[in-house]
C-alpha cells in the first residue's frame, strides 16, 4: 500500500509525540524546516538500512526544530520503502529503568509482524522477568540481542524524541545498550535538547551515540524564508529586523519567530502595504506568545515577581543597587524580586552587564510578561526606588547625581509627589541634555505633565524641551509637547520673553517634518495666527510641500524684529525671511529673487538655489530646508520628511526598490493606510509601479491619495497610470486639468514634468495637443526659469522639433544634477533624433532592464527603434565586470537556492527573481543555472558588465542608476 503524507497511524509518517507541546500547524510544520535540508539529509541517510550498526543524536534549543526534521527525514525514508518505527518509552506506565525499555521494544517487536515475533517476546519477558534480581544487563543483552535478530529479518530502524525527558534511570539504561549491547544493523536516531553536564555517573546519550548533529540557528535569510512562508507573502525588511531584535539570541530559533508571527495576528499587528506584510505597531509591543516555551519556562516557579520586573525594565533602567532601594520601602517584594533575578540570570532568561544593569536577554519575552495581569502596583514600585535616593540626598542633588532616576519618576506617576518629582526631573533634564538627550526629553515632559499651564517656569521649560528636540532632530519629541503648548494657547498667559511662542513654532516644523499639519484641524484657534504669524506660515508651507491643505501665504506684513527672542539665523528654527524663500521656492523666479534678497545673506548661492528648486519640485521639505538654512539644518533621518528625502534620492538615482521601501515605511509611520500624511511618497510609489507595468499596484497606491490633493508630482503619476489603463483621452484631460489647478496654486516646480509626458503620450496621435504642451513649457520656463524647465523645453523640442543639440544640452544638465531619471529619457530622445541611434539605445534598453521598467518602459524603447528601423539592442560587455548584485545573485544559486529561497533573502518576489536571472542569462549567453555558476567559477564571467565605458557623445557617464523611462 502506498504511503499517504497524510497517513499517520500504519507505518507511514506517524507524528513524534510532543508532550505537553502544542500541537503545530501543518503551515508551522513546514516552516520549522527551512533551512534544515542538510540536516534532514543526514538523519535520512542514518535511517535508511546498513549492514553496521549507526546511531545518530540529533540536538537543537527548544522550539530549533528537531521534531520536525526527525519526522521529515523519516517521510523521505518511508517513501523509498523502508520502515522506521518508533521506540514509545513515554507511554510506559510501569517501572523506569530497562524494564521501560523492555515495554517499549516489546511494542516495536509488535509492529513488524514477523513469525519469529512469539519467540522475541518470550525472550524479552522472561528476561524481564528475571532483572528484579540483579539482572539488568541480562535483560538489556537481551534486548539488544532480539532488535539485532528481528532486523536481519526485517530490515528496520528505530527513532526516539524528546530523550531530555526520559528519566535519568531510564536514560542510564538506554545508553548502557547503545554502548554494550548494541543491536547489529539496527539504525537509532534520538532527538533531544543538550542536556548540561551532570555529576559523575549521570546518564549521556551523547557517549552512545556515534555522531551528534546539533542544529544550529536559522541564518538571517532563512528567517526571512520562514516568515514569508508562515505569512504566505514577502515581509518587509525593517518587519524581519524588528523580529530579529525582539529574540535576541532566538533570533534563530524556528519556533520563537513562529510564536512571534502569530502574537502579531492575534493582535492586529500586521498591515499589508505594496504587497508585503508591515509592522502596524511599535516593536517594543512584539512579544511571544502565552504558550511560548520560554515565557512557560519564565514562569514556571509563578508569574508574580517576573511580571512586576518586566513591568519595572519597560519603563526606567533597573540596577541591582536599585533593588537594595526598595528594601526600607518593602522588604519582602525586594527579596522576592532578588530570588527571581537570581533565578532568570542562571536560565539565560535575564543579562546583567559590567555596571549592574539588567535586561531582558529576549525582548520579545519581557513583552509577553507585561501581557500578564500585574498583581502589584508597579507605580509604587518605581517610587519607592527614588523616594530612599530622593530621601538622602535631597531631589535636586539626586537629579544631578542619579539622571537614570528621572525614568522612574516618570514611571511612577502620581505615586511620587510634585515636591520631590519636579526639581528632581529638571536637574537630571538639565544633566542629561548634554550627553543623552532621549531621558533628557522623558523628563522635559514628564516635568510639563506635573507644572500648571502659563506658569513662567512652564512656559521656560517648553522652550527648553523645544530647543533640545531641534537641537538633536527629535521631532517626535518636539511633537510630544502638543498638550501642554495648545492648553498655554488656549488660555493665554502674561509674556514670557517668548518662549510659548518658540515652542509653538518649534511643534508646527516638527509636525512638518512628520508630514502632519497641526494648524488644520482646528486645534490651534485662528487667533493664535495673528499673534504668531510665523505659525500661519509653517501651515501654508506644509500645503506648498504636499502636508496638509494649499492655504493662501499670509498676508500680514513682516512682523517686528523680535529682539532675540526667537533666535533668528542662529538656531535650526527658520525666520520669516527664509520661510518666505522656500515658500518662493515652488513659484515663479521672480518671487524667488525677491525672497533670497530678502534673506540679506551672501552664504547663499546658485547651487544653493537649484538644490533648493529640485527639492521643491518634488516637495522635498528636508531638502529645501538643508538648502536654505545650511549647517543650521539639523538632518532627521528617522522622521517622516527625512524618509521621504531619502526616497527622492533613491527614486532619482534608479534605487526603486529602496524608494518603495522608503514609501512603505512613510506609510507604516503615519499610523494607518489611508492616512492624511505622505501624499507624495504614495505619488511616487505610484510612478514606479506605472512604469515597472504594475498597475494594480500603482492604482492602489493613488487611491489612498483624496481627490483634492494639488500636486504636480501627484498629477504626473495620475496621468502615466491611467494613460496605461487605456483611458488615454480622460487621462490627457485630467491632466491637463490638473496642471491648471497647480500653476492656479502657484504651484509651479514640477509641472514641467506633466507637460512632458501630456507631449510624449499626444505626439503620434494628438498632434495639437503636443504643440499646445511644447508651448505651455514655454511659458512655464519663462515664469519659473529653473534647471528642471529648461531640460524638459529642450526635451520636447528634440521630440517635436528633432533639435539634436538641445537634447544632448539637457542631458549634460540633468548629468549635473544628478537626476539619472531625467538622463534617461534624455538618450531615449536622442535614439529619436541623434545621427547614430545604436548607442543611446543601448545605453537606454540596459538601464530599462536593470529597473524591470516593465511593459510601458519596454514600448517606449521599442518604439525608438522601429523609428529608426534598428534593432533593439541588449546588454553588452563592459571592462568593469559584473555588478555587485548579479554577483550576489550568483552567489545565491551557487549555493543552492531555490528561487524563493533567494527572494526571501532579497526581499523580493519570486517573479523578480525569475526576471533577474532571465537577464543573467542572456547577457551571458548560459543556458541553465548550472552553466552561469560554472562559469562564474572558472572566471568566463570576469570581462562581462552591464554599461559601456564612456557613454555616448563623450559626455559623463550616468553611473549605474538610472531612473524610470518616461516623463
Amino acid at each position: 500500500m502506498a504511503v499517504s503524507r497524510d497517513d499517520v497511524t500504519i507505518s507511514g509518517r506517524a507524528p513524534v509525540d510532543v508532550g505537553r507541546k502544542r500541537v503545530r500547524s501543518p503551515v508551522e510544520r513546514r516552516a520549522s524546516l527551512v533551512g534544515r535540508d542538510h540536516q534532514v539529509g543526514v538523519v535520512a541517510d542514518a535511517l535508511r538500512p546498513a549492514g553496521t550498526a549507526r546511531t545518530l543524536l540529533v540536538t537543537g534549543e527548544a522550539g530549533a526544530g528537531k521534531t520536525a526534521v526527525l519526522d521529515e527525514a523519516r517521510y523521505a525514508v518511508v517513501q523509498e520503502g523502508a520502515k522506521v518505527l518508533r521506540l514509545s518509552w513515554e507511554t510506559a506506565t510501569g517501572p523506569t529503568g530497562a524494564a521501560t525499555l523492555a515495554d517499549a521494544v516489546c511494542g516495536v517487536l509488535a509492529e513488524i509482524q514477523h513469525a519469529r515475533l512469539p519467540a522475541h517476546i518470550t525472550a524479552v519477558r522472561r528476561a524481564q522477568s528475571r532483572s528484579g534480581d540483579g539482572g539488568e544487563l541480562t535483560l538489556l543483552s537481551t534486548l539488544g540481542e532480539t532488535l539485532a535478530d528481528a532486523a536481519c529479518h526485517v530490515p528496520f530502524a528505530l527513532v526516539l524524541d524528546g530523550v531530555e525527558r526520559m528519566h535519568p534511570s531510564t536514560a542510564s539504561a538506554l545508553q548502557l545498550m547503545l554502548r554494550v549491547f548494541r543491536p547489529a544493523g539496527l539504525p537509532v536516531v534520538m532527538a533531544g535538547r543538550p542536556v548540561p553536564r551532570g555529576p559523575a555517573g549521570a546518564p549521556d546519550l551523547a557517549t552512545a551515540a556515534d555522531r551528534v548533529l546539533d542544529l544550529p540557528p536559522l541564518r538571517p535569510e532563512d528567517v526571512g524564508e520562514l516568515v514569508g512562508q508562515r505569512l504566505g507573502r514577502p515581509a518587509e525588511p525593517a518587519l524581519l529586523a524588528a523580529v530579529r531584535r525582539a529574540l535576541g539570541p532566538l533570533a534563530g530559533n524556528p519556533a520563537a519567530v513562529l510564536s512571534v508571527l502569530t502574537a502579531l495576528d492575534e493582535d492586529d499587528g500586521l498591515v499589508d502595504l505594496d504587497g508585503r506584510a508591515c509592522l502596524a505597531g511599535t516593536e517594543d509591543n512584539l512579544r511571544l506568545t502565552v504558550d511560548a516555551e520560554p515565557l512557560r519556562r519564565v514562569t514556571a516557579d509563578g508569574t508574580d515577581a517576573a511580571v512586576a520586573l518586566a513591568g519595572l525594565l519597560h519603563r526606567a533602567e533597573l540596577r541591582l543597587e536599585d533593588l537594595h532601594r526598595l528594601i526600607p520601602a518593602c522588604a519582602v517584594l525586594a527579596a522576592d524580586l532578588g530570588r527571581t533575578v537570581d533565578r532568570l540570570v542562571r536560565e539565560r532568561a535575564l543579562t546583567i552587564d559590567g555596571d549592574g544593569r539588567l535586561a531582558f536577554a529576549v525582548p520579545a519575552l519581557a513583552a509577553a510578561l507585561r501581557t500578564l495581569p500585574p498583581r502589584r502596583d508597579v507605580r509604587s514600585m518605581h517610587a519607592a526606588v527614588v523616594q530612599t535616593v530622593a530621601e538622602r540626598l535631597g531631589p535636586a542633588a539626586t537629579g544631578a547625581c542619579h539622571p537614570l532616576l528621572a525614568d522612574h519618576v516618570a514611571a511612577a506617576g502620581p505615586a511620587l509627589n510634585d515636591g520631590v518629582a519636579v526639581p528632581l526631573l529638571l536637574a537630571a533634564a538639565a544633566k542629561d541634555a548634554r550627553s543623552y538627550h532621549p531621558r533628557a526629553a522623558r523628563a522635559y515632559l514628564s516635568v510639563l505633565r506635573r507644572l500648571p499651564p502659563n506658569y513662567p517656569a512652564t512656559l521656560g521649560v517648553l522652550r527648553e524641551a523645544a530647543e533640545l528636540g531641534l537641537w538633536c532632530g527629535d521631532h517626535a519629541h518636539v511633537l510630544g509637547l502638543g498638550e501642554p503648548i495648545l492648553t498655554s494657547l488656549r488660555d493665554p498667559g502674561p509674556t514670557d520673553g517668548g518662549g510659548l511662542e518658540f515652542a509653538t513654532h518649534a511643534w508646527g516644523l516638527s509636525a512638518l517634518h512628520e508630514h502632519r499639519s497641526p494648524f488644520d484641524d482646528g486645534a490651534v484657534a485662528r487667533e493664535v495666527f495673528a499673534r504668531m504669524p510665523r505659525a500661519a506660515m509653517l501651515a501654508a508651507l506644509g500645503g506648498r510641500y504636499g502636508i496638509g491643505p494649499l492655504t493662501p501665504w499670509p498676508s500680514s506684513a513682516e512682523p517686528a524684529p523680535d529682539s532675540g527672542r526667537l533666535h533668528d539665523g542662529h538656531g535650526p528654527l527658520p525666520s520669516w525671511a527664509e520661510l518666505r524663500t522656500l515658500a518662493a521656492a515652488v513659484g515663479g523666479h521672480e518671487e524667488l529673487a525677491r525672497a533670497v534678497h530678502g534673506l540679506q545673506r551672501e552664504d547663499v548661492c546658485e547651487a544653493a538655489i537649484g538644490r533648493l528648486r529640485d527639492a521643491a519640485a518634488y516637495g522635498d521639505l528636508a531638502g529645501a530646508l538643508e538648502s536654505v538654512l545650511g549647517e543650521r539644518y539639523v538632518r532627521a533621518g528617522h522622521s517622516a520628511a527625512g524618509r521621504y528625502h531619502a526616497m527622492v534620492r533613491d527614486y532619482l538615482a534608479g534605487r526603486w526598490d529602496d524608494a518603495l521601501s522608503a514609501a512603505r515605511g512613510i506609510e507604516r509611520r503615519s499610523g494607518a493606510p489611508g492616512g492624511t500624511g505622505g501624499q507624495l511618497a504614495r505619488a511616487l510609489a505610484a510612478e514606479i509601479h506605472c512604469f515597472r507595468g504594475d498597475l494594480v499596484r500603482a492604482r492602489e497606491w493613488l487611491d489612498l491619495i483624496p481627490g483634492t490633493v494639488v500636486h504636480p508630482l501627484v498629477a504626473r503619476a495620475r496621468l502615466g497610470v491611467r494613460y496605461w489603463s487605456g483611458q488615454q483621452d480622460a487621462a490627457l484631460e485630467e491632466a491637463w486639468h490638473d496642471v491648471r489647478r497647480a500653476r492656479d496654486s502657484g504651484l509651479l516646480t514640477g509641472a514641467e514634468r506633466v507637460l512632458l509626458r501630456i507631449l510624449e503620450f499626444a505626439e503620434e496621435t494628438r498632434p495639437r495637443q503636443a504643440r499646445q504642451a511644447l508651448e505651455q513649457l514655454a511659458a512655464l520656463h519663462a515664469e519659473a526659469d529653473t534647471a528642471m524647465t529648461r531640460e524638459a523645453l529642450l526635451v520636447a523640442r528634440g521630440m517635436l522639433d528633432r533639435d539634436a543639440d538641445g537634447a544632448h544640452d539637457a542631458y549634460r544638465s540633468a548629468g549635473r544634477r544628478g537626476d539619472r531619471h531625467m538622463m534617461l529619457y534624455c538618450c531615449q530622445v536622442l535614439a529619436q533624433v541623434g545621427d547614430d541611434p545604436q548607442p543611446w539605445l543601448t545605453e537606454a534598453a540596459h538601464h530599462t532592464h536593470l529597473l524591470s521598467l516593465g511593459r510601458p518602459g519596454r514600448a517606449l524603447l521599442g518604439r525608438s527603434a522601429q523609428r529608426r528601423n534598428v534593432p533593439l539592442p541588449r546588454g553588452r560587455s563592459a571592462p568593469e565586470g559584473l555588478s555587485e548584485a548579479d554577483v550576489q545573485l550568483i552567489g545565491m544559486v551557487g549555493e543552492g537556492g531555490t528561487n524563493r529561497q533567494i527572494a526571501a533573502r532579497l526581499a523580493c518576489s519570486e517573479k523578480t527573481v525569475e526576471q533577474r536571472l532571465a537577464r543573467l542569462f542572456q547577457r551571458t549567453g548560459r543556458r541553465s543555472r548550472v552553466e552561469l555558476v560554472a562559469a562564474w567559477l572558472d572566471g568566463s564571467l570576469a570581462g562581462l558588465g552591464p554599461v559601456p565605458d564612456v557613454p555616448p557623445g563623450g559626455a559623463p557617464g550616468p553611473g549605474a542608476g538610472f531612473g524610470p523611462a518616461g516623463g
